[in-house]
């Protein structure tokens, strides 16, 4: 996909049915972009569809035995053409996501562009090194954020 203009790039995506995309692939196809493809394709219907694609798979993705006994509400901030929230609330095992910013206080927030939000998701970006770059900012518990990749199967393209 690296070689198509951003047109065609966007076409060719808008075309995918995202829910049936393995994490794999998807892991594969965030790889195969650059930086800049991957901003290109984050606008309106598209943009929305991805996010609420990765945020419905995160249910499906969640390993409570690795969670254990965490109770945590993260909030996800994904800026770029507007900014998106999303809340993952873990309890009991249990891992549900919702769309958009509740009164309940996180106990750790992520904000991140859509591209750096991609890359890290789909295994292709080092949460340690983007924390470093500042590509993402924690606010709250910054040891949850940190352990954060152990409580999901993160696909590796």
């Amino acid at each position: 996909m690296a070689d198509h203009s951003s047109g065609e790039l966007t076409e060719e995506l808008s075309r995918l049915d995202f829910s049936a995309v393995s994490p794999e692939e998807f892991a594969r196809i965030v790889k195969g972009l650059s930086v800049k493809q991957l901003d290109e394709v984050m606008h309106g219907e598209l943009r929305d569809r991805i996010l609420g694609a990765v945020f419905d798979r995160m249910r499906q993705q969640f390993r409570p035995d690795a969670a254990g006994g965490v109770t945590a509400l993260i909030r996800w901030k994904i800026t770029g053409e507007t900014d998106e929230v999303y809340e993952t609330a873990i309890a009991d095992g249990n891992c549900s996501v919702t769309h958009g910013r509740s009164t309940v206080e996180p106990r750790t927030t992520l904000v991140m562009g859509d591209a750096d939000f991609l890359k890290l998701v789909s295994g292709n970006g080092n949460p340690i090194t983007m924390f470093m770059m500042r590509k993402l900012k924690i606010a709250g518990d910054v040891g949850l954020a940190a352990g954060l990749t152990r409580y999901f199967d993160i696909p590796k393209a």
